[in-house]
């Protein structure tokens, strides 16, 4: 009985070595590649490993983001909106009576729990902290309110942009904004999941096109961890490096002003599989008020274009390269040409995760 115990700890600590060390080995693989590849004009920070895979994204905000206030029906019969000019769509709300805040849940218990009249909530505006006081108001069903509509979570697919030599990533090229107030959604931390596209729903003039795809957000299919959200995109770590990047080749990263105008390849993997595609860069904006829009693009891929119809929500972040090297992401679809985009520049994508 001894034996057969040994024999299964040997047997896990086996399975656990060959699972958590295979991700490790492939990490180091991967640098061996990129030192060999490295001249005496590149280095190793230089080198990076393409994506083009799409991944599923989910983000919590940092603190509970306001949307809007609303009107409440006190227990009175009268309608009161204690929240209105105290707090603003796009507030991020932290704390309640000096507890912390950090998802819905909590503040509704918070609220709940609380018995005095007014309240003091927390609140970041623009990275500014600022103390408010509101009233609570008592509702007909004997419940409390606050009159604020919130939210602490975004969710949805992408593509990773590229890999470096420490399993940073970076992804989508452009910022998660809140699809109520447009504003760029402030992140305590995120989770990068395994997807896989569904459906394709191709582009066409005056409506883009996307991806639909199954994310299932349980641990299994944890890839690895969100920790900046930006307007040059997503970044953060990859755990599983094996499951995303095996049988990938390193590239050099372009300085932005190595980027031409002419001939281009985009990767990405709208059929399940990652491919590459032809495109067209018509221009190049070196000095661009938008990071996000530092290159214009037009894809002349046939396959693609019979595909997709051009560019569609979820590939952004899409790898762009130009002779043999990293150049950008795809970042906009034109909504009336969705043959035509915009791109940013690799070199935007790596200063701003650092």
């Amino acid at each position: 009985m001894k034996k057969y115990w040994y024999r299964r700890i040997l047997i896990m600590a086996l399975v656990f070595f060959v699972s958590v060390g295979g991700s490790y080995l492939l990490i180091e693989q991967k640098k061996d590649a990129m030192r060999r590849e490295v001249s005496a004009q590149t280095s190793e920070e230089d080198l990076v490993i393409p994506g083009g895979m799409p991944v599923g994204i989910y983000m919590k905000t940092k603190g509970v983001m306001v949307l809007d206030t609303q009107k409440i029906k006190g227990e009175d019969g009268s309608e009161y909106e204690p929240a209105l000019h105290i707090v603003k769509a796009g507030d991020y709300i932290t704390g309640f009576n000096g507890k912390d805040i950090n998802t819905k849940n909590e503040l509704v218990e918070a609220v709940s729990s609380f018995s005095e009249q007014k309240a003091k909530l927390d609140i970041c505006r623009k990275g500014e902290t600022i103390h408010v006081k509101m009233d609570m108001i008592q509702c007909e069903d004997g419940t409390k309110k606050l009159g604020i509509w919130v939210r602490d979570n975004a969710q949805g697919l992408g593509t990773i942009t590229y890999l470096d030599s420490d399993s940073h990533f970076g992804a989508l090229g452009h910022g998660i904004h809140d699809i109520d107030t447009g504003e760029l959604l402030n992140i305590s931390d995120g989770t990068l999941y395994l997807t896989s596209v569904k459906e394709i729903q191709k582009g066409v003039n005056g409506t883009p096109g996307g991806m639909e795809g199954i994310i299932v957000y349980n641990n299994y299919n944890v890839l690895g961890k969100i920790k900046k959200n930006t307007e040059a995109g997503i970044f953060g770590t990859i755990d599983r490096v094996d499951v995303l990047f095996a049988n990938q080749t390193p590239v050099q990263l372009a300085k932005k002003e190595e980027v031409e105008e002419g001939p281009a390849i985009i990767r990405c993997a709208v059929d399940g599989e990652i491919k590459e595609y032809d495109i067209l860069i018509t221009q190049v904006n070196l000095w661009s008020g938008e990071v996000n829009k530092s290159m214009t693009i037009e894809v002349t891929d046939p396959s693609l274009l019979d595909e997709t119809g051009g560019i569609i929500q979820g590939m952004s972040g899409s790898p762009i390269l130009q002779n043999g090297k990293l150049i950008g992401a795809v970042t906009h679809v034109f909504i009336n040409n969705p043959t035509k985009g915009y791109g940013i520049f690799a070199e935007s994508m790596i200063n701003e995760s650092e």
